[in-house]
Formats: C-alpha cells, sequence, structure tokens
C-alpha cells in the first residue's frame, strides 16, 4: 500500500516517513503541484496533506483530487499546524476524509491512517 505525503517542510516528510516506511510505501511531494501529479500517476492509497505549501495549497490541492475522476476515491487526510475548527470544517467541506493536527504521535498517525487503510502486515 502506498501513502503519498504533501508538505513542503524535508523534516515532516522524512519523520512521516521514517514512522510509516516499515509498513507503506511512502511518496514524497514537496507542494501541491507536485503532489496532484504523483497522485494522478501513482494513485496512492491514502495522501497525507499539509495545508500552507507553495504553488497550490493543501485546500486546492485536496480538493482537485477529490474532485478529479481519476483520484477521487483516494482518502485524503490534512496533516497540518493550524488546529483551527473553521480549518477543519473548511477541510471538511472541500472534501477531506481526515484531520490530523501537528505536533502528532505515531499512534495518532496510525489510528487515523487505520481507519482508511488495513496495515499490510
Amino acid at each position: 500500500m502506498r501513502i503519498l505525503i504533501a508538505d513542503d517542510e524535508p523534516n515532516i516528510r522524512s519523520l512521516v516517513s521514517s514512522m510509516l516506511g516499515k509498513d507503506y510505501v511512502v511518496l514524497e511531494a514537496s507542494d501541491g503541484e507536485e503532489a496532484l501529479n504523483i497522485a494522478r500517476r501513482q494513485k496512492p492509497d491514502l495522501v497525507l496533506m499539509d495545508i500552507m505549501m507553495p504553488k497550490v495549497d493543501g485546500y486546492s490541492t485536496c480538493s482537485i483530487i477529490k474532485t478529479d475522476q481519476a483520484t477521487k476515491g483516494i482518502p485524503v487526510v490534512m496533516l497540518t499546524a493550524i488546529g483551527y475548527e473553521l480549518n477543519k470544517e473548511l477541510a471538511k467541506k472541500i472534501g477531506a476524509d481526515g484531520y490530523i493536527t501537528k505536533p502528532f504521535s505515531l499512534q495518532d498517525l496510525l489510528d487515523t491512517i487505520g481507519q482508511f487503510l488495513k496495515c499490510p502486515k
């Protein structure tokens, strides 16, 4: 199973990749535009998406993924430092399937991913 982590912070991508790399194939994107290209080409099983990213922000990227016929079935979980309820509501309105606020624990991440995917073990 493949998980795409879209975040402009290399440290976050590296952290998530090391947390999930034993159980999943982790794909990485540093901005929304790259995330869209990877989602369309490689059809990951789940996308973890930051909100604040260059080129195309996470909200727009999520919205495009959810309205594109080829990618609309891919679960998108927002993974962001922005924890306001308004942001969570907006994420839900544009089609996000989940929302994790940074900082997060490995267990939070695994529990949320587990709602959408079965661990491949």
